[in-house]
């Protein structure tokens, strides 16, 4: 039976097991969830990812969690199996996207309520998390990136970023300026078609991102950022589906779920479905 590996990132700004960092723990260690993945051909593997110094300053911490992220993804991917992170914050996209073989080859397919495309020229929050797919593009951070085994940019032409809606003035500009292709909101189908047809054009392989707050609200709350406006989870499953029909999906990651605000466990389904669908695809590929 082939493996999958489920690679828990509970770190939320570089500290475990708070805020969105516990959500990645909840999930790994939930029976159902794992039960779920394992009916789908694959046979799952929980692989940690240890904790760092928490004297160490907050970036070096963070880029320090990256890079054993990617030594985990790298090793998954050596041993033929499929990485599925579970990531506390989106930075967690730079070690999975070194490890899964990054660079001009690979594309990114995107899902979440906000850009998260802030250099630290721009943000007044000094929240990293929010600089995670800029970082992935080569706007910031270049001489910590470079410390990333394997780490290599993502063009911004090969990106694709869906159900995005949360954002400052300042956040739309960037996106304005940018060469990302953005399909914003509820995600209508026929635009997110054609923007994964414009991305096949351009890549074969990707990394699959999914921000649980790209959800809309009536779903439920996954972290404090939830915003309304978002896909239901029908519409979620409906683009990991056309992300696999058109590309090889070298890694994918479900990230930023906070388990203290899903009382009554509504985004953790969500969750539980999202992973099953990307498995019982992932399998198909192998």
């Amino acid at each position: 039976m082939a493996e999958l590996d489920l690679i828990a990132w509970p770190y939320h700004a570089g500290l475990a097991d708070v805020s969105m960092g516990l959500g990645a723990r909840v999930l790994a260690a939930d029976e159902e969830f794992r039960t779920g993945l394992a009916q789908t051909g694959f046979e799952p593997r929980v692989v940690w990812v240890p904790p760092v110094d928490e004297t160490l300053p907050e970036v070096a911490r963070i880029f320090e969690l990256v890079r054993r992220l990617a030594r985990r993804v790298a090793h998954a991917r050596a041993r033929k199996g499929f990485p599925l992170v579970l990531g506390g914050n989106c930075a967690s996209c730079l070690g999975t996207t070194a490890g899964a073989g990054g660079g001009q080859g690979l594309g990114v397919v995107w899902l979440d309520a906000h850009a998260d495309f802030d250099t630290p020229e721009d943000n007044l929050s000094g929240f990293t998390d929010v600089m995670g797919l800029a970082i992935l593009t080569g706007g910031c951070w270049r001489a910590l990136r470079e410390t990333i085994p394997d780490f290599r940019v993502v063009d911004e032409d090969s990106v694709v970023l869906v159900g995005t809606r949360d954002l400052e003035p300042y956040q739309r500009d960037r996106l304005t300026s940018s060469r990302l292709q953005i399909v914003p909101g509820a995600v209508a189908t026929d635009a997110l078609e054609r923007a994964v047809d414009g991305l096949r054009k351009r890549v074969e392989r990707v990394y699959l991102h999914i921000d649980l707050d790209v959800l809309d609200t009536s779903v439920g709350r996954p972290n404090a950022y939830a915003a309304p406006g978002g896909p239901d989870l029908d519409g979620v499953l409906a683009a990991v589906s056309s992300t696999f029909a058109r590309f090889d999906v070298a890694a994918a990651a479900l990230t930023a779920y906070d388990p203290r605000l899903d009382g009554d466990g509504s985004v953790a389904a969500a969750a539980n479905a999202i992973a099953r669908r990307i498995a019982t695809l992932a399998s198909r590929q192998r």
